[in-house]
Order: C-alpha cells, then structure tokens, then sequence
C-alpha cells in the first residue's frame, strides 16, 4: 500500500504527463510525449541499479526535459525551464526540488559536445543518460532520420563531411545530411555516459549503429 507521500506523487505524475500532451500535441515524433516517457522510463531503470539520487528530481526532470526544446522555440533555452517551473509551482511540488528540476532541464541538453558543464547533479548525470539512451540505437536510428525528414534533409551527401568541433551555435544552425548527425553526436555518446548503468545500456545500442551504418554506406556505394 502506498503512503500518502507516494500517492501524492504518483497523481503529480499523471497530471505531468496531462501537461505533457498537451504541451506537445502535434510535436514531431522524435520529441514527442513516446520520448518522454521512454526517457522516464530509462531514467528509472538507471536509477535501480545507481540509486544514490533523487527519485522525485529523477522522475520529473526526465518526464519534462523536453516540455520545450529549444531547437523548436525560435533557440529559447528558458522556455522548458519555465514551462515546467510553472507547472511545479501549480501543483505545489517542493520549490528546491522544483529548481533541481529546472536546472536539470536547462543545463543537460548535448549543444555540440564542446560546451564546458556550468552546473552539474547526480540527478542530471542520471537524467542525461537516461535521454541520450533514446538517441542511439534502433529508436535512436528513427528519430534521427524522423528529424531529418522533418526539416528536408538529405539523407547523406559524401561532398560534406561530418564536423566534429563545432560550437553551440554551429551545432544549433547546422543543417547537414541527417548521416553526418551520427558521427558528430550519436557514436560519441556511449563513452560520454555519466553511470556505469548507463555505459553498459549504450553498448548495444551503439554497436546496432555502427552495424546500420555499415550497411547504409554499402548500400549506398554498391
């Protein structure tokens, strides 16, 4: 049976998942509320094995990292943070909590791969990896190539190669082939993992990447 306390959550997390779908009806697929959940439900799979976290900062802040991702609101990175901060305080959810929360959703997000952490938790580390799990692998494959379509991408085009040091805002603007996105993120995120959980997730994943592009360049080159 469940304490009051845990109930009690347990209804904020329905009513975030509410709040979820209707903030992202119509999102595209790759940062739907599926990746939400799926993000969560990752989250909380790295978190029985790492446990020395948070669950409640854990739950909320994989539930909402993407309320509003940047990359969909003109590069407004405050915009999730608010969104879900306003959401907390409605509900009347622990304000320090709520602010890990935020702060989670703010700082975790890729820009590149050369940006310098400004702000740091276990909660986050946890958070990330729980995301980055969704962006490689076969799920990961899909939304990559999703996104792609998404903004009229050419699948790939030998005459441009990856880049491999962009900057924030060069990694934000960047608009080439969706193949070149598996070198200059998703092959680097296995060994950019925070949890030992979360390395031994990504092993599979990324192996069926580095599979798929195999055969997508043979493919392509037969």
């Amino acid at each position: 049976m469940k304490s009051p306390e845990q109930a009690a959550f347990s209804e904020l997390i329905q009513k975030a998942e509410a709040f979820l779908a209707a903030c992202l009806s119509g999102a595209e697929a790759g940062h739907d509320l599926a990746h939400s959940l799926r993000v969560r439900r990752n989250a909380l799979a790295i978190l029985e094995e790492e446990k020395e976290a948070d669950r409640e900062i854990v739950e909320l802040a994989a539930m909402l990292h993407d309320v509003a991702d940047a990359k969909f609101h003109g590069g407004d990175e405050e915009k999730g943070p608010a969104l879900a901060s306003s959401f907390l305080k409605e509900q009347g959810f622990d304000e320090q909590k709520a602010e890990h929360v935020c702060n989670i959703i703010r700082h975790m997000s890729f820009k590149g791969g050369n940006e310098g952490l400004l702000w740091s938790s276990r909660e986050m580390e946890i958070v990330q990896d729980a995301d980055r799990l969704d962006a490689i692998g076969a799920i990961g494959i899909a939304r990559a190539f999703h996104y792609g379509g998404f903004r009229n991408r050419p699948l790939y085009d030998p005459a441009i190669p990856p880049k491999m040091d962009m900057k924030k805002e060069e990694y934000r603007q960047a608009v080439s082939p969706t193949l070149n996105h598996f070198y200059e993120k998703l092959l680097l995120l296995k060994d950019r993992m925070n949890t030992e959980t979360g390395r031994k997730m990504a092993s599979r994943r990324h192996k069926l990447m580095e599979e798929f592009l195999a055969a997508f360049l043979a493919d392509w080159n037969s």
